[in-house]
């Protein structure tokens, strides 16, 4: 069992969807491996669900917790590590990783999610772990009594801004659009905080710290009037990318770097599924990535019972 390295199913991601889709093959008995760099996916990030069924609410946390017992309770195998390659040899599918591994399974799925977006800015890597983070679920306790900004007016943003309110005596939050483009039920909550300025039409040009960040430089796009605030946190929260790279040079992604599925998490490819953020399904939402990871198990079993039973040479 230490070294095996063939299986009927590869799962990649242990996000909800993953978490899912590993629980419905475990309940099918399938010979399943997930492969994945942490539990969680983007659910361990948020502070307060108040949209999942049975929860009126719950912190991501928790409900990976949740996620986790479950499936605890199927012995599926967990690898701890990245993908960095998906390919297809004959009928089995090869999966390389960043450890110099290769695993074979004769069914795939993808559900690697999404990686914040970054800024691309001077210091943003040179801070990060040092003022610079990208979870406020995660990080804000590290950040108790000190002066942060938050970088992006969506919800995630602003999301992160409530939990920061509570805890610190100066909160920014920075939109480069002319308005927050958060839901203005949470527009409205946070607004209600008098430690909160928000600056909209603003961009950041620069992270600038001694060995942890000291200040932000911005610019409002507008103006051109340029500014440095006294910060010692920057909490970046301005969208997140597909982590999707790994699999190019098999299927064609959108203009987003989504993986295109129909609404049985086919890719096109037989065997091959995707489910969860890292697909082109409309609603990023947990209980949807869920959904989509049963969806994905369920195809993923129909099609290994009904294909032809390998040969002892097949990989």
């Amino acid at each position: 069992m230490q070294n095996k390295s063939e299986w009927e199913l590869i799962i990649i991601g242990a996000g909800p969807a993953g978490m899912t889709a590993a629980i419905y093959a475990g309940r099918k008995q399938l010979d399943t491996l997930v492969i994945t760099k942490d539990v969680g996916g983007q659910a361990l990030w948020s502070y307060k669900i108040e949209n999942y069924p049975c929860f009126t609410f719950i912190t991501g946390a928790q409900l990976v917790e949740r996620f986790q017992e479950h499936l605890q309770n199927f012995g599926v195998r967990i690898e701890y590590t990245s993908v960095v390659r998906l390919s297809r040899e004959a009928e089995t599918f090869a999966v390389d990783t960043e450890d110099s591994r290769r695993f074979f399974a004769h069914s795939v799925i993808i559900s690697s999610g999404k990686s914040p977006r970054q800024l691309n800015v001077p210091g943003e890597m040179e801070f990060l772990g040092k003022g610079v983070a990208y979870c406020a679920t995660c990080d804000a306790p590290l950040f108790a009594g000190k002066n942060v900004a938050v970088i992006g007016g969506g919800n995630s943003g602003l999301d992160a801004a409530a939990q920061l309110i509570k805890i610190c005596p100066k909160v920014y939050i920075i939109e480069i659009q002319d308005d927050l483009q958060a839901d203005k039920v949470i527009q409205d909550n946070v607004s209600r905080a008098d430690n909160v300025e928000v600056l909209t039409s603003t961009e950041v040009k620069e992270i600038r710290g001694d060995n942890f960040v000291r200040s932000i430089v911005v610019r409002n796009v507008q103006s051109g009037k340029v500014d440095e605030l006294q910060v010692e946190g920057v909490f970046i929260e301005i969208g997140l990318v597909p982590n999707s790279d790994f699999v190019r040079d098999l299927l064609p992604l959108n203009e987003r770097g989504e993986i295109p599925v129909d609404c049985s998490t086919c890719t096109g490819i037989p065997g091959l599924y995707a489910a969860g953020d890292v697909t082109d399904v409309p609603h990023k939402q947990i209980i949807c990535a869920a959904g989509d990871g049963a969806k994905a198990a369920l195809s993923a079993y129909s099609y290994l019972v009904r294909r032809p039973s390998p040969s002892p040479n097949d990989k």
